[in-house]
């Protein structure tokens, strides 16, 4: 897969996950131990696994609209991955920690987000910092940036 495909499949997917996060019938309620939240609207589990809110929910969103805005540069692309790496890992430390696993009570980041944020964190690593560009492999021509 070439750095710029990375942002695409990774934006629809954040934006698809983001707009998951506002239909009712793809939530589940928190457990009743959950750290507390300040921010509890559109709040719950989605897919009965991943705490989310709104606030969680827009992030999402907005990290799927930036991959899809830059797919069609490499440059783009290769910085988006390397945000994702850097921001996801920041998420995925922070995850283990009280007060900072809600983001201060903003955004959930418990529970099997954390293990989710390691996964994307490392894809973004990979795309972001060792993979080589299409055109560097001498790949075909539908896969350079215009």
């Amino acid at each position: 897969m070439s750095i710029r495909r990375f942002a695409l499949i990774w934006g629809i997917v954040f934006l698809l996950v983001g707009l998951a996060g506002f239909v009712p019938g793809f939530l589940m309620p928190f457990a009743p131990d959950h750290p507390p939240l300040a921010v509890e609207s559109a709040g719950g589990l989605l897919f009965g696994l991943f705490p989310v809110n709104v606030l969680h929910n827009l992030v999402h969103i907005a990290f799927g609209i930036w991959g899809i805005a830059v797919w069609r540069s490499v440059a783009g692309s290769r910085t988006y991955a390397q945000s994702v790496a850097v921001i996801y890992a920041i998420f995925v430390v922070m995850g283990f920690f009280p007060g900072l696993n809600t983001t201060f009570g903003l955004i959930p980041l418990f529970g099997h987000d954390i293990w989710l944020h390691a996964v994307l964190a490392a894809g973004g690593a990979y795309f972001g910092f060792v993979a080589r560009p299409a055109e560097a492999r001498g790949t075909v021509a539908h896969d350079r940036t215009p």
